[in-house]
């Protein structure tokens, strides 16, 4: 019994301490990972959040879903955080959270700011594949 409790604390510090296994699927934005991701030429799918943000929340779901999109198979999904990372919204010019850009290797193919209609966000984010 007391093997099986130790070993549930040990997982449940091991989800406390690495971010990526609470939302798999999802890179946390570093500048050199992103840049690489870019030279791949490969598509990028950015989601701009905040924590505290309702609008994030709500397209949260509807990102997850595209990552199981067959369109998508491929594609780089990245969480920036709108609190942390702000040269990154200086370079794209991201006046807010919530905005979702997708990326062909370094050319910006598609943007949606605070869209949280389900068809709308996907269409956004297919568009730019």
């Amino acid at each position: 019994m007391f093997r099986l409790i130790k070993n549930f604390f040990a997982m449940l510090a091991m989800l406390v301490a690495v971010p990526a296994l609470a939302n798999p699927g999802w890179t946390t934005y570093s500048p050199d990972a992103f840049s690489r991701a870019q030279a791949s030429g490969k598509t990028i799918v950015v989601d701009v959040h905040a924590t505290w943000c309702p609008t994030c929340r709500a397209q949260e779901p509807i990102l997850d879903a595209l990552r199981s999109e067959p369109r998508l198979k491929n594609a780089i999904f990245v969480k920036v955080d709108f609190d942390t990372e702000k040269a990154f919204l200086r370079q794209h010019r991201i006046p807010r959270q919530s905005t979702v850009l997708v990326f062909k290797g370094t050319r910006e193919t598609a943007r949606s700011i605070a869209e949280t209609r389900p068809e709308q966000l996907r269409a956004a984010v297919l568009g730019g594949v």
